[in-house]
């Protein structure tokens, strides 16, 4: 999969809207029953599978796409037909398949109220309307901190430096001096 060369602009909501809709999808795909048990509903394998596809089509979408609101209003559409299939096939009589449906729909909700909220953040984004990238007040990229150029300034500081007294090597660490060469000055 190849993220497209602005993919770093993509709201961050938006990219793990985009990575959560492929897993979903490999989950339906993969599990349709124990999906359809766990939820609380009576749905077809198939019927499951094809939502699953459709997902996994949507997560690409948001992360290749250049424009990946398209996409992310088709979650939303997906999440309305979702919630109108969980309400649809919901098991009926047992309590507790009843709230597995309705964490079911409150969940389904909550994701589409992600998912127009990123297609609107991308949206506003994309025209300029809404700037995510934040510009520095004072630009320096041409300073490089040095009063002169870097080659007249190389070695200036060593000309008047002093080595601070508790840098210095102890005197009892510093080596044996050496016997001096004929010219009378120490080797080392």
């Amino acid at each position: 999969m190849s993220l497209p060369h602005d993919a770093v602009a993509l709201p961050r909501v938006a990219r793990q809207l985009g990575w959560l809709s492929i897993a979903l999808g490999i989950a339906e795909l993969c599990a349709p029953r124990a999906l359809s048990r766990t939820a609380g509903i009576d749905a077809r394998p198939t019927t499951v599978r094809l939502y699953g596809l459709r997902e996994i089509v949507c997560g690409i979408g948001i992360l290749t796409s250049r424009q990946p609101q398209r996409f992310l209003w088709a979650r939303v559409a997906g999440d309305l037909l979702d919630i109108g299939s969980a309400t649809a096939a919901a098991k009926t009589g047992s309590a507790r398949a009843g709230r597995r449906v309705l964490a079911v729909g409150t969940a389904l909700v909550g994701v589409g109220a992600l998912d127009i909220y990123a297609a609107g953040v991308t949206a506003s984004s994309r025209t300029g309307r809404h700037n995510s990238v934040v510009r520095p007040l004072r630009d320096y990229s041409t300073r490089s901190g040095f009063p002169q150029a870097p080659d007249a300034m190389r070695g200036v500081a060593l000309a008047d430096f002093q080595m601070p007294r508790d840098m210095r090597t102890p005197e009892a660490l510093r080596p044996y001096p050496t016997a001096p060469d004929k010219t009378g000055k120490s080797a080392g």
